[in-house]
């Protein structure tokens, strides 16, 4: 068959249409909508960065404007269409997947795994101890672990090796995240969490790949070979083990499905790469990308769009690196500075922090990308954007430190006192 040819245009269109970032995503409100989020994207990474709202919290929020805390807690502790595994990272993932991370759960069974001698200073875990205190008096989470005072009993019950069983017992899959509170860890067995009829069936690496496939280009609307390799699996060397599928078996499920007729090969003019994959209903000679009215979007650094830096650099022509792991003489933009998505373009960089204590939403910079011409239709959105992401942060204010250009600050300014 022969590839279709897209524009870079074009390819954004598809991109963030997948993405539900076009303005186009017709979600429900509620549960609903959020449940729909985890369908398409196939996971929401977790993280423990809290000088905003959680990154979870975030990416679910940016999609869906109505979105609450409460609607995740549901799905995950009563609805249990959600559940807590490793991906490329921790994640929330749609219960309906559940059975395509039993090969990792498996791996953990044996004791040469190299994750495992990271607990190895413990001596032996107290996992049938742990597991039968759990099984006796329900869902515990670490500190039930913990001796009121701060003495160790013996190494059964030590901080140190229980949390250790705990984890390692959920990496086996014998114990599952049953909810969270106040971003802790609950356990239980996965017995008592599983939904009836959920499929525990193994998957063999064949049906894994295709599974992969089909769920990458759902979530990515255009992808590479190695984009799609790297969706929700860890593609370092040092996690090879974590693999459930290797090079050699994606590429050739890759190659299958091409011929099958199910997904499209496609070229991006002015990439590099030789061939992209899509679904065979985008795979049209330069879709015009759907008609909607450009919006803002402060993304998160672990948002699904951007999670893939090269990616975000080829298809957007945007270089983002997360620098709160930097000494802060070597931070080029900021702390946890999220993306600025104007349309189907990056238009600039806000280092956000919230200040929960006095209801304020500080901006230590606002930036603009070298060549972006602001407007002011963009300037009355960007405004609109930023006290809405204030109040899903539960600040009723913002202040703005510095911004570039220099006078975007007050025009800023002036756009939330008149809206």
């Amino acid at each position: 068959m022969t590839p279709v040819v897209l524009s870079k245009k074009a390819a954004r269109g598809i991109i963030l249409k997948a993405q539900m970032l076009n303005g186009q995503a017709g979600l429900p409100p509620g549960k609903a909508g959020v449940q729909r989020i985890f369908d398409r994207l196939g996971y929401v990474q977790i993280d423990t960065i809290h000088i905003i709202e959680r990154s979870h919290h975030h990416v679910l929020w940016t999609r869906l404007p109505g979105y609450a805390q409460s609607m995740l807690h549901d799905l995950q502790a009563a609805d249990r269409t959600v559940f807590e595994y490793w991906a490329h990272a921790m994640a929330y993932l749609p219960m309906a997947d559940y059975r395509f991370f039993l090969h990792k759960m498996k791996q953990f069974q044996d004791p040469a795994h190299p994750w495992l001698q990271w607990h190895s200073h413990h001596g032996q875990l107290p996992l049938k101890s742990v597991l039968e205190r759990i099984r006796a008096e329900g869902a515990l989470t670490a500190k039930d672990f913990q001796q009121p005072d701060g003495r160790k009993r013996g190494p059964w019950w030590d901080w140190g090796p229980a949390k250790s069983a705990l984890e390692l017992l959920f990496w086996r899959g014998e114990l599952m995240i049953s909810e969270r509170r106040n971003f802790q860890k609950v356990y239980d067995l996965t017995e008592r969490v599983l939904p009836p009829g959920i499929d525990t069936r193994l998957p063999d690496e064949r049906e894994m790949a295709e599974h992969l496939v089909r769920r990458a280009l759902a979530a990515m609307g255009i992808a590479a070979a190695k984009e799609i390799f790297a969706f929700r699996q860890s593609i370092t060397v040092r996690d090879t083990k974590f693999q459930a599928v290797s090079w050699e078996m994606m590429t050739r499920t890759i190659g299958e499905l091409a011929e099958a007729g199910t997904i499209a090969e496609a070229i991006v003019r002015g990439e590099p790469e030789d061939r992209y994959y899509v679904f065979g209903g985008a795979a049209r000679e330069d879709p015009e990308p759907p008609k909607s009215k450009k919006t803002v979007h402060f993304l998160s650094p672990f948002d699904n769009l951007i999670i893939q830096r090269d990616r975000t650099r080829r298809f957007f022509d945007f270089t983002y690196t997360l620098e709160c792991y930097l000494p802060a003489p070597k931070r080029t933009h900021g702390y946890f500075v999220l993306p600025v998505l104007y349309g189907d373009a990056f238009a600039g960089r806000i280092d956000p922090q919230a200040d929960r204590k006095t209801g304020t939403m500080i901006l230590n910079s606002v930036c603009l990308e070298p060549g972006f011409k602001p407007t002011d239709a963009f300037y009355g959105k960007f405004a609109k954007a930023l006290a809405g992401f204030a109040a899903f942060n539960g600040c009723d204010s913002v202040v703005i430190r510095k911004s570039r250009p220099a006078g975007m600050k007050s025009i800023l300014i002036g756009e939330l006192k008149s809206g």
